[in-house]
């Protein structure tokens, strides 16, 4: 050992013959430390096709994260890196490293990863290298690098998937209690990531109902900026799990070096984002662990979320597109199957229908063309009929008066139109005014002694205790025994968490916001293991469950309430550079009547298609179109769903908006050109396209337009497609066009 050497040196330099020696052994051994400290230093090394993530054990035995960046071309400089840095402070103390998993109570001065109250009440904790592994898993490799405290009998593992041709890594953290008491944790991000760069430009997304995912763009300067949510559920309400990092620039779509992140959990999250006193940035996501001081009993671990990122030197397109091939090929729900159109009663009758005319707008939905016949809210409950958002929600049997048939004589009715059948479900709610909550109020969120605060007329039902975990599943499990013909659950969450205290947990409350989330995955987990076939849309009173995690066991998910055509663009263009639009679900409605159906069909198409609409209401020439749409987008599904996205014009940085898809072998794309609020007489320019093969020749031609209208039409090569480009917009307000390419 380096001691070893160093005391066999100084016994040879204190015998008096050779006191000559002395300057030359004490050369010796600072050289013999240096090698054997080398010597000592492990390199562990995390990598996709084009990025590195490089962490190395150095000679105090703590891992630090030396390297996050493009590929090193050589693996032999990974030994080269530096795991410290130079903080300007004191001599004495002017050393730190970047810690992989940065614990309190340190000697880091800035934001830890890992805050723990140990069975003494000691809150430090140092974390020592023990081992690491890396296996081989679909699409990449896995490491595990495992940590323990040296004083201390608790025990961290990080995970880092890396998914070698997407260009994708998944990182988290199991933490272990082998102490003999519980310990209290009080911090547990998934990991933690530093970079190093002249500047940080920071854009994260907020709104509200009906306003989700509104970007806002920042620079970061010394201090914090801190993103997260309290709500429980309907968690992304006010913050999305996701923000796009801008490396020197702000990020910008085809240029520049980036960094796309995203937390897959489904209640509170935080991500931090802290510039320290010599200009580094230290990224922290994970749970937020406001009101969660979870106790950890001895022998259990603690799983942190899942923080999925992507790096790009060409923007944040490229970033997209490879967060959409990971997630169609590993994350997604059936990412590589299809998907099925529909038609949804809500926005036509609302809670006013009866069997009989149900199955008369499932013939409407087998005339307009689309797979199935979706039915909302209103079906249930008979001691309190859902009749309004006021009660019944928790009693899941059919409405006698409403369905005699109950859901059965639905599905017969529905096979009889020749289409799907799907149905809307609220499990993890309640109503007061409900028979679930007579016999069950301790299965409630709800405090004693206190009066309830309700949203929306309702409560949350209490899913750390896993006799609610029973009664969920049950809702989906009984509807599915009882009618197998039904295809599709629309699952909906329009409650956060109030009156917060779980009559389960008891002494334990600080462990509620993440054992509910725990639990509802126990749920969705045993309905994917039953039923791994049923597709299910996620919703929460709109987009307020968009996360990576649920996608597991969701095939798609509902963006937002708000349709209008005008503004879903805003909000599908923000979603869809974290998701692939095959998850994202987005239907035709009367929101904004005054805009044209070919525009809110053209909107709606280059999503998930579905519609929410009154089909006898329409004009013949209406009813026509979108009979043609949705036969365009059977045909075209494959190029909108499973091909690479091209973001063209951002509806963000002026009048109009567009974007291309275009499969992977490039023989087909599709264009959605859209004009949204042109000002008067302002230059109107050609569309470039994107991804386009430039030596194949393209057919073009105009689709989505009404009997007798005519629409451009040619044949070009995909140069002049991407260098010169085509007159698509125009200065006329809702307008819109959609082309058809079809490499000759």
């Amino acid at each position: 050992t380096s001691m070893s050497v160093q005391s066999l040196a100084i016994f040879w330099c204190k015998d008096k013959h050779l006191r000559v020696m002395k300057k030359f052994c004490f050369i010796m051994t600072t050289l013999l430390i240096a090698a054997t400290a080398a010597v000592a230093q492990k390199t562990i090394r995390v990598s996709t096709d084009n990025t590195d993530l490089i962490m190395q054990v150095n000679n105090n035995g703590r891992l630090y994260m030396v390297y996050l960046g493009d590929k090193l071309l050589n693996a032999s400089d990974a030994d080269r890196l530096d795991w410290t840095i130079d903080t300007g402070s004191d001599a004495s103390v002017s050393k730190r490293g970047h810690e992989a998993y940065m614990c309190s109570g340190g000697e880091d001065f800035f934001e830890p990863a890992l805050g723990l109250t140990h069975a003494d009440g000691n809150k430090t904790t140092y974390l020592y290298y023990k081992d690491s592994q890396t296996k081989a898993v679909d699409g990449g490799n896995e490491t595990v690098i495992t940590l323990a405290d040296n004083k201390y009998d608790v025990e961290v593992r990080l995970h880092y998937v890396a998914y070698t041709k997407q260009n994708v890594i998944k990182a988290w953290s199991e933490i272990t209690n082998k102490e003999k008491g519980d310990i209290s944790l009080w911090k547990y991000a998934s990991a933690i990531l530093y970079f190093s760069s002249q500047k940080y430009f920071l854009t994260n997304y907020h709104g509200d109902w009906a306003r989700e995912a509104q970007p806002a763009v920042q620079q970061l300067t010394y201090g914090k900026k801190v993103i997260d949510t309290k709500l429980g559920t309907r968690a992304a309400m006010h913050t999305q799990p996701f923000f796009e990092l801008g490396l020197d620039a702000p990020a910008a779509e085809n240029s520049g070096r980036v960094m796309l992140g995203t937390i897959a959990w489904t209640g509170n999250f935080r991500c931090i984002f802290e510039v320290d006193n010599v200009g580094g940035l230290r990224v922290i996501p994970g749970i937020n662990p406001y009101a969660s001081d979870y106790k950890l009993k001895p022998g259990k671990t603690f799983v942190t979320p899942e923080f999925i990122f992507t790096l790009s030197n060409q923007g944040t397109g490229l970033a997209s597109r490879n967060l959409h091939d990971w997630a169609r090929q590993y994350q997604l729900k059936d990412g590589t199957g299809d998907r099925m159109t529909l038609l949804n009663n809500w926005e036509s009758t609302a809670f006013d229908f009866n069997q009989e005319s149900l199955a008369a707008l499932m013939k409407d939905a087998k005339n307009l063309g689309v797979d199935m016949f979706l039915l909302d809210d209103g079906w249930f409950a008979n001691k309190y009929p859902r009749n309004d958002d006021k009660a019944g929600l928790g009693d899941w049997e059919p409405n006698h008066f409403k369905l005699p048939g109950g859901v059965k004589a639905l599905t017969e009715a529905a096979d009889e139109a020749g289409v799907k059948f799907g149905i809307w479900i609220e499990p993890e709610m309640v109503n007061p005014k409900s028979e679930l909550f007579e016999k069950h109020p301790d299965w409630v969120i709800m405090q004693p002694g206190r009066e309830p605060y309700y949203y929306r007329n309702q409560l949350v039902l209490d899913l750390a205790n896993p006799k609610v975990q029973d009664y969920v599943f049950s809702v989906v499990d009984n509807i599915l025994k009882e009618n197998p013909g039904v295809a599709y659950f629309k699952w909906d969450c329009n409650s956060p968490i109030t009156n917060i205290y779980s009559p389960y947990l008891r002494q334990n409350q600080g462990n509620l916001y993440v054992d509910y989330v725990r639990g509802l995955y126990n749920v969705l987990h045993r309905i994917a293991a039953k039923y791994p076939h049923v597709p299910m849309m996620l919703c929460s009173g709109g987009g307020a469950r968009c996360d990576y995690e649920a996608l597991k066991y969701f095939t798609e998910f509902w963006c937002s309430d708000n349709t209008d055509p005008f503004e879903r663009i805003y909000i599908q263009w923000s979603m869809s550079k974290f998701f692939p639009v095959k998850a994202m679900a987005s239907h035709v409605t009367e929101w904004n009547k005054n805009t044209s159906m070919k525009f809110r069909l053209d909107v709606a198409s280059m999503c998930k298609l579905g519609f929410d609409i009154d089909m006898a209401s329409l004009s013949q020439t209406d009813y026509k179109l979108c009979q043609q749409a949705v036969a365009n987008y059977d045909r075209l599904k494959p190029v909108i769903l499973d091909g690479d996205m091209f973001k063209l014009v951002s509806p963000y940085e002026g009048n109009h908006a567009a974007v291309n898809y275009v499969t992977k072998d490039k023989k087909s794309a599709v264009v959605f050109a859209y004009d949204l609020h042109p000002r008067y007489k302002e230059p109107v320019l050609n569309l470039k396209l994107q991804g386009l093969d430039p030596t194949l020749t393209y057919n073009v031609n105009e689709i989505n337009l009404a009997d007798g209208q005519e629409g451009l039409s040619g044949s070009f090569t995909g140069d002049y497609l991407m260098k010169i480009g085509l007159p698509l917009f125009s200065p006329v307000d809702g307008s819109s066009r959609v082309l058809e390419l079809t490499a000759m």
